[in-house]
């Protein structure tokens, strides 16, 4: 049975006094907005983006216990987004060196090939059959080294795109205040 994914995810969040400490690492003296998510925190917010495609909405759902409650709002808010900015900022350098380390080894490739072509034919003349060998042997290589950067430029970077965008919609996800149940 195919599962299927959500169009809209909502991120749940209770803010109130004592809720507030549970979102922010308990070490850290700074005021909340300046905080570190905890652990369990991001994880949560983690496992809840797991299943997001390129299309779905994010939203941030929170409830307020009391209408004092609501000035925990923006700075637990502003901490979200300003920790899940890093994120997308240190991803966005994952993937920069995953693209330039993947274009290097290609080029590395074609250069060892085109030099082979040009330098194996002038230092054996003469003999067809060695140089003809040496040069399959060569291409070979050349074609098993270039194999990974190609497959890797073709196939795997669409999980890093994914990723940044997810993160950026985080970054960007609206607030929405809910009702307490009574």
């Amino acid at each position: 049975m195919k599962t299927v994914l959500p169009e809209k995810i909502d991120v749940f969040l209770v803010v109130s006094p004592e809720a507030i400490e549970e979102h922010f690492n308990k070490n850290d003296p700074s005021p909340y907005y300046k905080r570190q998510l905890s652990h369990e925190f991001e994880e949560y917010i983690n496992r809840i983006k797991a299943p997001a495609r390129r299309m779905t909405i994010i939203e941030y759902k929170v409830t307020c216990k009391t209408e004092e409650d609501k000035q925990y709002t923006e700075p637990l808010i502003y901490a979200i987004r300003r920790h899940f900015s890093d994120v997308m900022l240190a991803k966005q350098g994952e993937f920069e060196r995953f693209k330039r380390r993947n274009y290097i080894v290609l080029f590395l490739g074609l250069t060892i090939v085109l030099l082979s072509h040009i330098l194996i034919p002038l230092v054996i003349k003469g003999e067809d059959g060695i140089s003809s060998a040496i040069l399959t042997g060569v291409d070979i290589f050349s074609w098993v080294m270039m194999w990974q950067p190609i497959d890797n430029l073709l196939f795997r970077w669409n999980a890093f795109l994914k990723d940044i965008h997810t993160i950026r919609k985080l970054t960007e996800a609206p607030v929405v205040y809910t009702e307490e149940p009574q």
